[in-house]
């Protein structure tokens, strides 16, 4: 029972901190101002203060990829835990590789707490209280009360949407914790039913009250339909989420377009018309976001070979801690016109660029290749172990050009949704229910010099969907949307798969390691002894 009096706290005070810091104006979120002395009076009975709590979910948002443990794992951990990589190292390697986060009282389902269950249940309590104050204040015009409650209702559906996918047994709620309420214990999980009809519900009242047009880092209507559809096809509702995204792609009224070329779309701050949501960083502002890992963690060392100095075009500074496996590389080697594995989403090669310590018979600008996987013929473990740190394929989707490019630390962007992923639902929606998917999926293609596809199937979308989005944080949900069968095949196979890694990983290979329940995250102990003795842990655990 006083665990419960002490996590409720920890709810309601978390949201105090962060609203006396960021207050917003009237004419737009960003227009953050310091002030002092903010109580809950003012947050809950003043438009500012409500503007202010909704400010306070933008940046609480934002701390999941700015604000994390263990290297910035918040942001990378989705990533790791796919068929698409192998991770090498640290704590992303041990989760990505199902050695850790696989029981209900080990470090890593404790971190994936604090990362994801914590994380986004204070979402769901913060935009919580401001939709229920919102809902009963005075003073307030209609106008700008729904859309402080439109935005706060989209955090609280994304929070649920993503939790549900991670954990599945969870519990939803429309009640702001209060004392009378504090002592409550949850009890019982929520069915899946009541789960899509509150955020179902809560897109629904986002996409009626949100504007197409928006400032670049606030949710718009168009961030609601992309979400929606997203929900829809994890229900299976295929004629929704073909509304849904087709509304983002066709409205007359939707800014959003896919920009040029694929070195377009990770450029500069990305706030072109391809992106949905975008998680702002500007030192200018007040709260515009902290340095971030995510690069480094997939960039190799390749700085540490004689000869090559860090630089922005190749990368910057990594420590290569997830890496792109061969089922990934091949299928971006499928087409060799396809610039995605052109220096665009991913660098395959290297060159030499220090002029001073040039080996012998080099050039600046020669590629590197000194280092070649282990294989039969070169079975030098050395060998391999310096490829993997120095000289392996890297994302750089996260590399920021103007940044320094001898820190692991630096200052970007991070893209939440885009509509290359809204392409790729209507396709798989229209497929799935009526109509013509190929011109969906081949306005990525075609984006990405690819030559189009005549035919579609769920592997051919399973497989686009890796050359355009990997990396991103989608593939997990993905996988597990696609079903059991679907997972289990894709990990026990591809999963640390390819010539760049021995033949025998041990307890290394997440092939071997994973198993079925594994689907679902467990809930880590001590969180489920603050739910109550009769709440479920999922299956397996």
């Amino acid at each position: 029972m006083k665990n419960n009096i002490m996590y409720s706290k920890i709810k309601k005070s978390t949201l105090l901190l962060a609203v006396m810091f960021l207050v917003v104006s009237c004419d737009g979120y960003l227009d953050e101002q310091p002030t002092t002395l903010i109580d809950a009076d003012y947050i809950y009975t003043t438009e500012d203060g409500l503007k202010s709590g909704v400010v306070s979910l933008y940046k609480f948002e934002r701390d999941r990829y700015d604000r994390s443990t263990e290297d910035y794992m918040g942001a990378v951990l989705m990533q790791s835990r796919s068929d698409l990589t192998f991770s090498r190292s640290g704590y992303t390697g041990l989760m990505g590789r199902y050695e850790r986060g696989i029981s209900p009282v080990d470090y890593g389902s404790n971190l994936a707490s604090t990362l994801f269950w914590k994380h986004f249940y204070n979402m769901t309590n913060k935009a919580t209280d401001i939709i229920n104050a919102a809902e009963v204040v005075e003073g307030v015009d209609t106008a700008t009360k729904n859309q402080i409650i439109a935005e706060a209702k989209f955090f609280r559906a994304h929070s649920y949407f993503f939790l549900y996918r991670m954990y599945n047994n969870i519990f939803v709620t429309t009640k702001s914790v209060t004392v009378e309420n504090a002592f409550d214990v949850v009890e019982t999980s929520s069915t899946k039913e009541e789960i899509f009809s509150l955020i179902n519900s809560d897109l629904q009242f986002a996409v009626d009250n949100l504007q197409w047009n928006v400032s670049f880092g606030r949710i718009s209507k168009g961030t609601a339909k992309h979400v929606k559809a997203k929900v829809a096809m994890w229900q299976g509702d295929w004629a929704e989420a073909k509304k849904q995204a087709l509304d983002v792609i066709e409205d007359p009224m939707s800014p959003h377009s896919l920009v040029a070329t694929t070195a377009d779309v990770f450029k500069g701050d990305k706030n072109n018309s391809e992106q949905l949501y975008v998680i702002q960083t500007d030192n200018e502002l007040l709260g515009g976001g902290d340095v971030t890992m995510m690069n480094a963690n997939f960039v190799t060392q390749y700085f540490q070979i004689p000869g090559i100095v860090e630089d922005l075009e190749q990368g910057g500074r990594g420590f290569s801690r997830v890496i792109p496996n061969n089922y990934l590389l091949n299928l971006l080697a499928e087409d060799p016109n396809d610039t995605r594995d052109d220096n665009t989403y991913f660098r395959l090669n290297y060159f030499y660029n220090d002029v001073n310590n040039l080996p012998a018979g080099k050039n600046v600008g020669d590629v590197i290749d000194i280092y070649k996987p282990i294989s039969a013929a070169n079975p030098d473990g050395d060998q391999y172990q310096r490829y993997f740190q120095r000289l392996h394929p890297s994302c750089v989707k996260f590399n920021e050009e103007d940044d320094d490019a001898t820190s692991y630390r630096n200052r970007t962007s991070a893209l939440v949704y885009r509509l290359a992923e809204t392409y790729l639902i209507a396709a798989e929606a229209i497929m799935r229910s009526s109509g013509d998917p190929l011109p969906y999926i081949n306005a990525v293609r075609t984006r990405a010099n690819a030559a189009p596809v005549t035919t579609i199937s769920e592997q051919i979308i399973l497989d686009e969907r890796a050359r355009e989005l990997s990396f991103e944080g989608q593939r997990w949900f993905t996988l597990k949307r696609m079903g059991q069968e679907v997972i289990n095949r894709q990990i026990t196979t591809y999963a640390g798969a390819g010539d760049f890694y021995p033949a025998n990983l041990g307890s290394k290979d997440p092939r071997t390691n994973w198993q079925d329940h594994f689907i679902n995250w467990p809930i880590f102990q001590e969180d489920l002894d603050l739910l109550g003795p009769n709440y479920p842990q999922n299956l397996g655990y």
